[in-house]
């Protein structure tokens, strides 16, 4: 299977995460919740990632299901239809895309919704993909309008139409394509269009992973690093890896760091748990920044509601950061609830921060960090 980078005017990249946006500037820097791997990461995340779907682990419903489309495919000598990926950031999404282009023994090409700038640069995406090729386009839901209506007939009859020329001179011409996949992935499925999403195929949304499975994505990840990871440590790291594999594996370098230069290079629970009050990530998996949201919302705004646009301005941090990155474990652990007037503050909340429950004394029960 080979992999190729996106493109865009300004040249070519090598690899998946390289389609993937820099965070935005405000984006609080080093957090292991970041959506996005920075450079330093990518080697590691290369060398963690699964292969097959064997090796994958977790969201078992989803492979299961996709062993069955992909064999399915093999038999007919079809590509895979076409499959949107949905979910909170660091799920597995890129992960998956790389999987099934291996399953199914073809190419992948990846780009993201930001780097398809305008049709230009989609039809040059398409027309170099080979008979059953897998086309990825992380964050569609950020394709523009003329972009996602000129990938419609791409998508159905396997066609786009380019236009040559200016003004009286412009010629339209049909090109076919050959036969390929489109993979989707997107963080905010209610950004996209009802006409887009009703062209995929196949519809999988990425739930967070329970602690059992994280705990075996830390062993297998541990094994791959050469780095000796009791069972007990493995299931510590899980329970504060906030649902989340990408988390998970961030975190797992960081306790290995402390385990080599302030243990004997074996990563146990003592490790584990000194790491994370090191990182100030708590037995829940929130950090430092999590906690500052909850706090704001009880402090600032006794318990709210908050409109989100003001929760971003009062964290310094953008609103799609907010939504994407921070709350939907939060929602998904019960500290924090939806309204129709805004955000609030739960009961949980109060209690693993130690605050009162609300109407009871104001006196503080201590608090985490």
């Amino acid at each position: 299977m080979a992999v190729r980078g996106k493109s865009s005017s300004k040249g070519a990249g090598t690899d998946s995460e390289a389609a993937a946006p820099a965070p935005p500037a405000a984006a609080s820097a080093g957090r292991l919740v970041e959506p996005t791997s920075h450079a330093d990461d990518l080697q590691i995340d290369r060398l963690l990632r699964p292969r097959s779907l064997d090796e994958f682990v977790g969201q078992r419903k989803h492979t299961d299901n996709l062993r069955v489309y992909v064999e399915a495919a093999r038999r007919r000598g079809e590509p895979l239809d076409h499959i949107l990926l949905s979910g909170p950031p660091g799920l597995g999404k890129t992960t998956l895309a790389h999987v099934l282009a291996k399953e199914m023994g073809v190419s992948l090409f990846v780009t993201s919704g930001p780097a398809v700038e305008h049709k230009g640069v989609l039809t040059g995406e398409l027309t170099r993909l080979g008979r059953s090729d897998i086309l990825f386009i992380d964050e569609i839901h950020r394709l523009n309008a003329t972009v996602e209506e000129a990938l419609y007939p791409a998508i159905e009859d396997f066609r786009i139409d380019v236009v040559t020329g200016d003004g009286a001179f412009a010629e339209s011409i049909s090109l076919d394509l050959k036969p390929f996949t489109l993979i989707g992935a997107t963080t905010r499925t209610g950004l996209l269009t009802k006409p887009l999403q009703e062209r995929f195929g196949v519809t999988l949304r990425l739930d967070f992973y329970p602690v059992e499975d994280l705990a075996r994505i830390v062993a297998r990840s541990a094994r791959l690093l050469g780095v000796p990871c009791a069972t007990e440590a493995a299931e510590a790291l899980a329970t504060r890896a906030r649902g989340t594999p990408r988390v998970a594996n961030r975190l797992l370098r960081r306790v290995r760091d402390f385990a080599d230069v302030e243990g004997d290079g074996t990563i146990t629970v003592e490790i584990v748990r000194h790491t994370c009050e090191r990182l100030e990530v708590d037995p829940a998996g929130l950090d430092e920044m999590d906690r500052r949201l909850l706090r704001v919302l009880i402090e600032d705004y006794d318990g709210g509601p908050v409109g989100v646009e003001t929760i971003a301005a009062a964290l310094a941090e953008p609103r799609d950061t907010v939504e994407d990155v921070y709350e939907p474990y939060l929602l998904q652990q019960g500290f924090l609830g939806r309204t129709p007037r805004g955000r609030i503050a739960t009961r949980r909340a109060r209690e693993h921060l130690g605050y009162p429950p609300v109407g009871a004394e104001p006196a503080r029960q201590g608090r985490l960090f």
